[in-house]
């Protein structure tokens, strides 16, 4: 038998496995789920590329690991438990209190991390959209569509810190002017 590195062979007829052994359709709403928050913390893996300040980095890198648990327990891995939503609203509520809580329209090319931080955040929302058909349907737990959905929420503040960030930056250096 080939051994196996990246090509299993096992979805050449358009099935896949979840964590659990079950086979669905690559389409099953639950690998669109999952495959979707996959889609988003890739772009949350751009914008970090692209981030200039540590902590934010550090918190971004957090977030992806913690994408990585979500989609282990989206894809129902056994013993795999929902992230902690606790957490992402402890980073909204730590943004809020660097940036300010004050309503402004935001341009999401302000900053290379904060766009790519902006369309890491419509992909999560597009994965709120898909989960909320599970969770409908009780397939999803509470938690775990609440953490999708808190998921746009987090991610649009950490874009709102970085442009924060860069744009305290770019007064520093422009003050000798």
């Amino acid at each position: 038998m080939a051994k196996t590195w990246i090509t299993t062979k096992g979805g050449d007829f358009g099935e896949t496995s979840l964590g659990n052994g079950e086979r669905v359709p690559k389409d099953h709403l639950r690998v669109e789920v999952y495959g979707t928050i996959d889609e988003c913390q890739a772009h949350v893996g751009m914008a970090r590329a692209f981030c200039e300040n540590e902590e934010i980095c550090e918190t971004l890198c957090w977030l992806e690991q913690q994408m990585g648990i979500l989609m282990g327990h989206l894809a129902l891995f056994p013993g795999l438990p929902c992230p902690n939503i606790s957490d992402l609203e402890a980073i909204v509520d730590k943004v809020g209190k660097i940036t300010g809580e004050t309503f402004r329209f935001i341009r999401p090319g302000d900053s290379k991390a904060g766009a790519a931080l902006h369309v890491a955040r419509t992909v999560a929302r597009r994965a709120e959209r898909l989960a909320v058909k599970l969770f409908r349907t009780k397939e999803l737990q509470e938690d775990s569509y609440s953490y999708i959905n808190r998921l746009s929420d987090v991610i649009y503040a950490l874009s709102l810190w970085y442009d924060y960030v860069t744009r305290q930056e770019e007064q520093e250096a422009n003050s000798c002017q």
